[in-house]
């Protein structure tokens, strides 16, 4: 069963998509007639996630304005981040007080993903076990992985498995930025700025992390150049 909250990360400062955030939030650039952040709130809405919620810093009037402007179905809520931005991990932690549900979805707002066969977060959850794991990433293929430039991130095994790239090694998968998390993921977590990878790999090191491959389109926009190619993708697909 794909789980009824998620959280949208959404407080980043966006850098590398400058000019475009010297004036807007990352979150509400517009790629294929939509906001970043509209898309993966859509994508959660049409797979039955009730609720959502989004961390804010940069510019974070800006996007409240913007979410209280939606209708529902989808309850969306604010984590407040303006004092101090958290990164990924900090920002699930200080939000999972407002994320009712365990397990979770988390979904990174600047990654656009189209679905396979199947929907995307419906193959995500059919995978989800609890008693082998405190996290299942979506991976993408890195022949697939549009708009993303490194080297991979991880290898996966017959079962889901997951071992992470070596250095000055190639991996084939990318993580997607969309995944299912255990709130015991947290257990013991001070609400300070860190990675999630620092999670990631305390659930490597027990065999807690696991994956799932991607059998639709994916995108990660994380520049201007970034939205062309997407759009250019998305017309022909």
């Amino acid at each position: 069963m794909i789980p009824i909250a998620a959280m949208v990360l959404a407080a980043g400062l966006g850098k590398r998509m400058r000019p475009l955030t010297a004036t807007r939030p990352k979150p509400l650039v517009e790629v294929a007639g939509a906001t970043l952040l509209d898309h993966a709130l859509a994508r959660l809405a049409s797979e039955g996630v009730r609720t959502a919620v989004v961390n804010v810093h940069y510019m974070a009037d800006r996007v409240e304005a913007h979410l209280a402007a939606r209708k529902p179905p989808l309850e969306v809520r604010i984590s407040d981040e303006r004092v101090q931005l958290l990164e990924t991990g900090g920002g699930v932690a200080k939000a999972l007080p407002l994320i009712d549900a365990d397990p979770f979805l988390v979904v990174n707002s600047d990654n656009f993903w189209i679905d396979g066969a199947r929907p995307t977060l419906e193959t995500l959850a059919a995978q989800w076990d609890s008693s082998r794991m405190d996290a299942l990433l979506l991976l993408v293929p890195l022949a697939n992985a549009n708009g993303y430039e490194g080297a991979g991130d991880f290898h996966m095994d017959a079962c889901g498995a997951l071992r992470r790239r070596a250095e000055r090694r190639i991996a084939p998968y990318v993580f997607s930025g969309v995944q299912i998390l255990s709130k015991r993921l947290f257990d013991g977590v001070t609400i300070e700025p860190f990675s999630l990878n620092r999670l990631y790999d305390r659930a490597l090191a027990e065999g807690r992390l696991h994956g799932v491959a991607h059998s639709g389109l994916w995108f990660h926009v994380g520049t201007p150049a970034a939205i062309a190619e997407t759009e250019a993708v998305l017309a022909h697909a």
